[in-house]
């Protein structure tokens, strides 16, 4: 008999997750994904919407589910009782499991409640608001703020570049556009190197960035520290993620799961977790992939397939909208520069950067065409 493999979530570690499987065990395995949503979205993309330069991509689960071999069972995942090997939903519904991987993702909270926080998920006329008051001349002054304890800081750029620009285009050059950032330096996660193409971006759009600035929500507005400097003009905050506090697993004090290297959750035998759900600092999709395979290789070898597990390692990979293109970025180590281009560093050339779920959606062979020279370890 298949190991009966139940993957809850049908983000992109669920189906990368999913699509793994199915290559690395094959008919060893059978996967059923529960997941309350009918679509999956491509959300990186959002960031661009009320710049109307590209659109959150939308598709079936029904019809991923279908191309990846797997069952699709509508639902929410609640608590886990891995001694009875039992995922446990909302509705109450008892699905039983040989391997659990639990990749639901994570929520999010506004870091400044009187503040404009962007998320994918934002209805993109809320901040053509914004837009609208910068080209009519009623705001002269915008700041980006990447609060203290976010996880992912590339959509304050992305917004910051294409609202410079944008302004700029509506004939509105004086608009002040400024980002403030805990981080030593723009992008810090991704190296020197990127933070040096960033800054050209940056100054060539005319934002300026203010690196180790913690801004803080007071009574009577917001404030930049060190120093206390009154924050003028409008905010644009990035959320704060919040843990999923699955009941039966591990959780941290901010309920994210607790795994090992391979995804496997703290103290249990049979449940694996990855993506934004798990107690890894950064939230990014491409890691959120990486995870879901690390996880997928340790169940395809359980299964009896010839898999030598390989433990997550991350390689952050990324790509920055400018307004003006794109800014490929890419760090394999915490110890290099990382590196910085304007042609694609990985392939597909996609803003997630997946072993399995990215050439499916870009409809592309996971082999590069030749001649391009791109990252060959997406094989």
């Amino acid at each position: 008999m298949p190991l009966n493999v139940l993957i809850a979530g049908g983000g992109v570690a669920g189906l990368e997750a999913c699509f793994a499987l199915r290559d690395l065990a094959g008919d060893r395995v059978h996967c059923t994904v529960l997941t309350p949503e009918r679509e999956f979205v491509y959300r990186p993309m959002a960031v661009a919407e009320p710049f109307a330069r590209g659109v959150a991509q939308h598709v079936a689960l029904e019809t991923i589910a279908a191309d990846a071999g797997a069952s699709l069972v509508s639902g929410e995942l609640a608590r886990v009782d891995d001694a009875a090997h039992v995922a446990i939903t909302t509705d109450g519904a008892e699905l039983p499991y040989d391997a659990l991987i639990v990749a639901v993702g994570a929520g999010s909270e506004p870091a400044f409640p009187r503040a404009l926080t962007w998320t994918p998920e934002s209805d993109a006329e809320v901040f053509g608001g914004l837009l609208r008051d910068i080209e009519e001349g009623y705001t002269k002054q915008v700041a980006f703020v990447v609060p203290v304890g976010v996880a992912w800081p590339l959509p304050a750029y992305e917004l910051a570049l294409m609202t410079a620009w944008q302004a700029d285009s509506m004939g509105q050059g004086d608009v002040e556009v400024t980002i403030y950032t805990p981080e030593s330096a723009p992008l810090q996660a991704f190296g020197l190197a990127a933070g040096a193409a960033v800054r050209e971006d940056l100054e060539e759009a005319g934002v300026r960035v203010e690196t180790d600035a913690a801004v803080h929500a007071t009574e009577h507005g917001f404030v930049v520290e060190p120093g206390g400097r009154a924050l003028a003009g409008r905010v644009v905050a990035l959320p704060r993620a919040v843990g999923p506090a699955v009941a039966g697993l591990a959780n941290d004090v901010r309920g994210f799961i607790q795994v090992d290297a391979h995804g496997k959750v703290f103290g249990t035998a049979n449940v694996w977790a990855a993506g934004d759900a798990i107690a890894f600092p950064v939230k990014q999709g491409g890691l959120a992939a990486q995870q879901a395979v690390a996880a997928a290789q340790s169940i395809a070898a359980r299964a009896g397939a010839a898999v030598h597990p390989e433990p997550f390692k991350p390689v952050l990979r990324g790509v920055l909208l400018t307004g003006r293109g794109q800014a490929w970025l890419r760090r394999a180590d915490e110890g290099t520069e990382g590196e910085a281009q304007r042609r694609a560093l990985f392939w597909p050339p996609t803003k997630i950067a997946g072993r399995y779920l990215s050439p499916y959606l870009a409809g592309e062979p996971v082999t590069a065409p030749p001649g391009q020279l791109v990252d060959l370890d997406l094989r």
